[in-house]
């Protein structure tokens, strides 16, 4: 409950944040346009009546500024854009305007709030998603190659692509033209160095992923078939606290539960709302297509990984394995679509890696 004296809201920008106060007590309004400096918007936020506290929206500009207001004894809500409502009729939006509308929200304690990483866990986001940037320049750098080759009449047929054989067959490719040879030589290259990055990330996350904050976590969710240590990792670091779900709601944070219209006593439920964390969503849909295969018993290498783990971990990661593979013969028994029930999947899958982390030895 709202019980500072002064609540303030901010609209901050690359390049200016606007700011907007109200005295509860006294009613006077308090308003400025400061520059994009932490320690200026602290020393306007500290003139203003005490107790305040601080609101602004999150965005590109991250953390930074509610952890310093943090650190200086100012709590700070930074609000969820995407769950924040806009009455219809508000056709004039201004800086000045929304950061008077976060204040007041923020006096009636009606801001949906997200929760601030710590400065590891933004540290680890930061590496994982660098890592993806980096696959997915490299699969329009693989396609772009490609391609060029098959412009000129070029095609691999020696069996799986981007292996070491095929990088022999493409390095000894020559083209008449010297244009068209220089385009393809550059493209290569880059392709060789986009995989020496990868390579360069994986190794790094690996051994971020020892670490003592991350390694029980990890180990745990690499116990469900199709998660690797990256896969683990990654899941570990976007989600965070996994004490702050339930089994039940962990599908709605990441946006894996069916959109829904419903009025009296007519329901509709639409496409999943893809709300909340992208990165991890797709890391959970691509693990449901591992479960598709047929699970009797652990391979050597998720047998190697369950043996880092307790028994009682150990066993309802088997338990999970065998209720995954399950859920997918129900849906391919009921001629359901394979994307959709691949969803489906993933949406249980979550709830298991939850169940993981939170459990206890």
């Amino acid at each position: 409950m709202f019980s500072e004296r002064t609540s303030v809201g901010l609209d901050v920008h690359a390049r200016s944040t606007t700011a907007w106060a109200l005295d509860c007590e006294t009613g006077e309004v308090f308003s400025e346009r400061l520059v994009v400096n932490t320690d200026d918007v602290i020393a306007w936020v500290a003139g203003l009546p005490q107790p305040a506290a601080v609101a602004y929206e999150a965005g590109p500009t991250g953390f930074a500024l509610a952890r310093a207001l943090d650190l200086v004894g100012v709590r700070c809500v930074v609000a969820a854009p995407s769950k924040m409502e806009r009455p219809a009729g508000d056709r004039v939006k201004t800086d000045k305007r929304d950061a008077q509308r976060l204040a007041k929200l923020l006096r009636m304690d009606e801001l949906p709030a997200v929760r601030v990483p710590s400065r590891e866990e933004e540290a680890a986001r930061d590496l994982v998603r660098a890592r993806d940037d980096v696959r997915r320049d490299l699969a329009r750098t693989r396609n772009r190659v490609s391609k060029l080759l098959l412009r000129q009449g070029r095609v691999y047929c020696g069996g799986t692509g981007w292996t070491q054989v095929h990088h022999q067959w493409l390095f000894s490719q020559r083209f008449p033209a010297p244009d068209t040879q220089f385009a393809y030589d550059e493209q290569l290259g880059q392709v060789l160095t986009l995989e020496m990055m990868r390579d360069r990330f994986d190794r790094q996350i690996a051994a971020a992923a020892e670490r003592p904050q991350w390694a029980p976590v990890v180990h745990r969710l690499a116990c469900l078939r199709g998660i690797s240590t990256l896969t683990a990792f990654g899941l570990a670091v976007e989600v965070g606290d996994w004490h702050r779900f339930t089994g039940a709601t962990i599908g709605a944070y990441l946006g894996l539960v069916p959109s829904e219209h419903s009025s009296g006593p007519n329901r509709s439920l639409g496409p999943i709302t893809k709300t909340g964390n992208t990165h991890a969503r797709r890391l959970l849909v691509e693990v449901a297509w591992h479960h598709y295969r047929p699970y009797g018993r652990p391979g050597v290498t998720l047998h190697r990984r369950m043996q880092q783990v307790p028994v009682p971990v150990r066993l309802r990661a088997d338990l999970g394995n065998r209720r995954l593979h399950q859920r997918w013969e129900n849906f391919l028994a009921r001629k359901k679509n394979t994307n959709v029930a691949a969803v489906a999947v993933a949406r249980e899958l979550a709830g298991w890696c939850w169940s993981l982390a939170v459990m206890e030895d």
